[in-house]
């Protein structure tokens, strides 16, 4: 039996992957002043042990003011790297698993409560909360605090913050840095016509909206050193008319490779509330399979797979090169082993675990080299 797609190595730039599985950025709400805490060692820990191919560390805020939540991971100074390496210690003391990161900026989606404390925005004068910022003074939901439409000052301030975080990340030994311009964040604000009413060379024409992310693009492949993958997260569609959609992400997909990214990562929405989001297996499949055919980088697919043979067909057939999971991974930490198992590959384990073998699956495991 020939061996899956989905367990055949691929190497991005400088950095080889033993499958085509990615576990996705999670955000976990449970940092302190941007500082990870123990419970980072712990859910990474779990995941690093999963037998994917890439662990990405959850959206990490390259300013305080840039966090979803004040309970975000950030990487801003200091303390948030001393904080971030004590973790990252102890989970790449039990797995040889390549880690990345994802770095962030909220935009005018910032300054929200936790989701278990019910996600809405926090004012800018009540605890936790502050004032936002954005391309626009276009609040996200009708009836929040509007943010302040960003000025050439904040522009650079946060251009070189995406810099500066990203050589940081070098500093920690992290494999490869992923820029979040998906979900209605800062960058994919600043792409949107929803969300970027600007007159100025940053808004209007496709390539003025282009302009903000491909300079943060540029900032941080100069930042991070050559050989190690940047890659960025896109959202294919706003699922709203007249909002940012699948052709336009190709357009932008291209400047990216154009500007050496090391691969495009497809998601969609999350930019307006009035989204319509075609929710079902694959549903994002079709649009990264437009950017498959339009790059020559790696691309990655997410959302709602959840099966061995979906994932599987997913890249056997060329829609992309790897399938990321998330809330797939959190349910089952194991997952890449039960989608071997079933597809007839093998997965690197812990000497610790490897008696769990079962019985069908003499070779299932192997021990990490």
């Amino acid at each position: 039996m020939s061996k899956p797609k989905l367990f055949e190595p691929i190497t991005i730039d400088g950095l080889t992957l033993a499958n085509r599985i990615v576990i996705a950025p999670m955000c976990q709400y449970s940092a302190e002043d941007g500082r990870m805490t123990d419970w980072h060692a712990i859910h990474l820990g779990s995941l690093v042990l999963s037998g994917a191919g890439l662990l990405t560390i959850e959206a990490t805020a390259v300013l305080p003011e840039g966090r979803i939540s004040d309970a975000d991971v950030g990487l801003w100074d200091d303390e948030t790297e001393a904080a971030m390496a004590r973790v990252l210690e102890t989970v790449r003391r039990h797995s040889p698993m390549p880690i990345a990161i994802q770095l962030a900026h909220a935009g005018r989606k910032a300054s929200t409560a936790r989701p278990w404390d019910g996600g809405k925005q926090i004012a800018p004068d009540a605890p936790n909360g502050w004032q936002t910022v954005a391309p626009s003074g276009v609040p996200y939901t009708p009836g929040d605090h509007a943010p302040v439409a960003l000025d050439a000052a904040g522009l650079a301030e946060i251009r070189d913050a995406f810099a500066a975080s990203a050589r940081r990340a070098a500093r920690l030994g992290l494999d490869a840095v992923q820029i979040h311009a998906a979900h209605g964040y800062l960058l994919h604000q600043f792409l949107s016509p929803i969300s970027n009413q600007r007159t100025d060379e940053y808004g209007g024409s496709l390539e003025n909206r282009m302009r903000f992310p491909l300079e943060v693009f540029d900032a941080v492949r100069a930042a991070f050193p050559k050989e190690r993958p940047v890659s960025v997260r896109v959202s294919g569609s706003d699922w709203v008319d007249g909002g940012w959609d699948e052709a336009q992400t190709v357009v932008f997909a291209r400047a990216l490779e154009e500007r050496g990214a090391s691969a495009i990562h497809v998601s969609s929405g999350g930019l307006d509330p009035a989204q319509a989001i075609p929710v079902g297996p694959n549903y994002q499949v079709p649009l990264a399979r437009a950017v498959k055919q339009a790059v020559s980088i790696p691309v990655v697919a997410v959302g709602l797979i959840t099966e061995a043979q979906q994932a599987e067909a997913i890249v056997a057939t060329g829609d992309a090169d790897l399938v990321a999971v998330a809330r797939t991974i959190l349910y089952d930490p194991h997952w890449p082993w039960h989608v071997a198992a079933e597809l007839g590959a093998q997965v690197a384990a812990p000497s610790q675990y490897l008696r769990s073998q079962p019985r069908q699956y003499r070779d299932l495991l192997q021990p990490y080299a």
